[in-house]
């Protein structure tokens, strides 16, 4: 058997090709830019809006105030914990938490709810229900997906969807009434909704889908009745609640403090008469604090629950 002469060219073997991967990747950082991007934009239209007093620039900064931070916690989540789900998934559950919440807790609680005092404590447990219904839609034909991460991070794209649509439509609303708020006290209220809003449906959807998917049985089925999968909707209706209310608290707040008015019927009419600007000012600081306060306790939940998941353990 003859060597070849030492520096003589060797052939090269061909390794085995590894098979594309069945879905379409993202690449790293891409939340990175797309936050980066997005701010300058809304940046630069928020300015020409006020420079110009053009109500024709105002869609530009109320769809990307409303979609920008969601799609950026969607992206954060997929690229850190979600890679292995695919984007069909993840995507399908953004849209699905859009549209078909949206559509659901309208209808829901327009029609079998009505006007009262009821809708307004039930509406956060009946959004929930419904979003949890969006999830299960998506992955109704997709057995293979459970666990305690793969609910977490789904959940979380179903209720930044909704998030992302409902907080758009408010602002349209509210931008289109006759005897709406002004440029700047929209927006400023577009910016706020946009930096929290995401944070609160996306953390609350992840407790009940985190509970969800960790309790699916091997067939695909969901285990709605199973104590820990009813505790967490609970617990997400419950905090959604509170968020709802954070106003009329802030209220009660201002009328115990600086306001002669009743606080009990400062809390039903939702608003101040004649607010004094000490007054405004209370408000919007005991409103925000609220807020920020529920989603402190929304993170918290969450990551209790992370900890728990074996699964969670082996994402970055």
């Amino acid at each position: 058997m003859t060597f070849p002469p030492p520096g003589a060219p060797r052939a090269r073997i061909p390794g085995p090709q590894q098979p594309p991967p069945p879905y379409p990747r993202i690449r790293a950082g891409l939340w990175r830019r797309f936050l980066g991007g997005g701010l300058a934009v809304w940046a630069l239209t928020v300015l020409a809006a006020y420079a110009t007093a053009d109500t024709a620039l105002l869609p530009t900064p109320i769809l990307l105030g409303g979609f920008l931070l969601p799609v950026v916690l969607v992206l954060w989540a997929y690229e850190r914990h979600g890679c292995d789900l695919g984007v069909s998934a993840v995507l399908g559950c953004f849209l699905a938490g859009g549209t078909l919440g949206v559509l659901g807790a309208s209808v829901t609680e327009n029609q079998l709810l009505g006007p009262s005092l009821r809708t307004f404590a039930a509406a956060g447990p009946v959004e929930e229900a419904v979003k949890l219904g969006a999830l299960m839609f998506v992955l109704r034909r997709l057995p293979g997906i459970h666990g305690m991460r793969a609910g977490l991070v789904l959940g979380a794209a179903v209720g930044c969807g909704f998030a992302a649509l409902e907080g758009s439509g408010q602002a349209f609303g509210a931008a289109l009434s006759a005897d709406g708020p002004g440029l700047r006290t929209l927006l400023e209220t577009e910016a706020l909704r946009g930096m929290l809003t995401p944070l609160g449906h996306g953390l609350w959807t992840a407790m009940a889908g985190g509970a969800l998917l960790a309790h699916r049985r091997p067939n695909g089925r969901f285990r709605l009745g199973s104590g820990p999968v009813l505790a967490a909707w609970l617990g997400a209706g419950l905090l959604h609640t509170l968020w709802d209310s954070t106003h009329g608290i802030a209220l009660w707040l201002v009328a115990r403090l600086a306001g002669p008015y009743p606080a009990r019927e400062l809390f039903a009419q939702g608003y101040v008469p004649g607010p004094t600007a000490a007054q405004e000012h209370l408000l919007a600081v005991f409103t925000a604090a609220g807020l920020v306060l529920v989603c402190l306790l929304g993170i918290a939940r969450v990551r209790s629950l992370a900890r728990r998941g074996a699964s969670w353990r082996n994402t970055p």
